[in-house]
């Protein structure tokens, strides 16, 4: 469903991206990890078309995300680091507008409204101005908007981004509901546990490169003896000598 050949991304002779491969199937749910300036969140603006490749090229079920970009975004639900809302809008008036501008009908958009704003516990406050939502509060609408037009692919950045133990379990169940119904998810997250609770497949991008792929299990096991995902990421990332091919690759099988 995702499929990232060479893709580069250059701003002068800063490498935002060296050459990345990955390709995400039909119903996964994919976690990206890596720390910060890694390339985590320029590959997901590259997906979404934000940003132009310097090289390379990257589909979203056979479109390309720069030159197929409007396209795209019908297919895809995105949630951004930090999704950025009209402060004095509604929380419902926000969610429906973003569902009418995928094309849903207007009582449809409504409907669907109210059903992810009581799955997210927003309920209660659907009719408060997003201004006076706090950070946990905008991550719901955040991820309720990635949703609502019921995308074949959700690209999820920091989707638990401020949210207490209740609202991270109210995401996690819509984000399993979703690949249980044959969805793709592609999470960018810090919290570790989090994409080892979710994730069937990792990606840990380090420095613009993927320096490990495949099954968090697996991955603990080959790499640091079943230690835990944190051991495994500090391994990956630990500053060595550069190996511009070097990656660790596992298939699951």
């Amino acid at each position: 469903m995702i499929d990232i050949q060479n893709l580069k991304k250059s701003y002068g002779n800063y490498h935002a991206l060296r050459g990345l491969d990955l390709q995400v199937a039909k119903g996964e749910i994919f976690g990206f990890l890596g720390p910060n300036g890694a390339g985590k969140t320029t590959t997901i603006r590259l997906l979404m078309g934000i940003l132009v490749p310097t090289s390379g090229k990257a589909t979203i079920a056979g479109l390309d995300c720069h030159k197929d970009r409007v396209d795209v975004k019908k297919r895809v639900g995105y949630m951004p680091d930090v999704p950025v809302f009209y402060d004095y809008l509604r929380g419902r008036e926000i969610l429906e507008f973003v569902g009418e501008m995928h094309g849903l009908p207007r009582p449809e958009a409504r409907k669907k409204a109210r059903v992810l704003l009581r799955a997210l516990a927003l309920g209660d406050t659907a009719e408060e101005y997003a201004a006076n939502y706090s950070m946990g509060m905008k991550s719901k609408l955040g991820i309720a908007c990635a949703f609502i037009h019921d995308p074949d692919v959700l690209i999820l950045d920091e989707p638990a981004n401020g949210l207490d133990p209740r609202a991270a379990r109210d995401v996690y169940d819509l984000i399993l509901a979703s690949a249980a119904e044959g969805k793709t998810v592609f999470l960018s997250s810090h919290l570790l546990d989090m994409v080892e609770r979710l994730c069937t497949r990792i990606g840990i991008i380090y420095e613009g490169r993927l320096v490990a792929e495949g099954p968090p299990q697996q991955l603990k096991e080959e790499v640091v003896s079943g230690g835990s995902l944190e051991h495994l990421f500090m391994e990956v990332t630990r500053d060595r000598e550069p190996e511009p091919e070097s990656s660790l690759v596992l298939s699951g099988e």
